[in-house]
């Protein structure tokens, strides 16, 4: 799978240095995926969330222990991951987020 972009993941932990670790094993392990479906997801991470949005489809992923959000729409067909956001829990919780997806 490719990620676009770890940009965002290295922007996260620049603030939350204690979640760099966490961000760097989640993105190991998509890196190495090859996922068809939300399912082939599920498998991997069995604590993700699907969310849908009008016509847009996206995944959650729940990092680091319940620390970090990763909010991010997968491409099946091209092995693309985008990374849409990357919250903190509280700034999770507060459900901003549907707001600007």
């Amino acid at each position: 799978m490719r990620i676009i972009s770890r940009a965002r993941l290295r922007e996260y932990w620049a603030g939350h240095p204690d979640d760099e670790t966490s961000l760097k094993r989640w993105h190991k392990v998509v890196k190495s995926a090859s996922w068809k479906r939300f399912a082939d997801i599920k498998k991997t991470f069995n604590t993700v969330s699907p969310y849908a949005k009008t016509n847009k489809k996206y995944c959650i992923f729940n990092v680091g222990g319940n620390n970090v959000r990763i909010i991010a729409a997968i491409h099946y067909n091209t092995q693309r991951l985008y990374i849409r956001m990357v919250l903190s829990h509280d700034e999770y919780s507060k459900n901003r987020w549907k707001d600007v997806l």
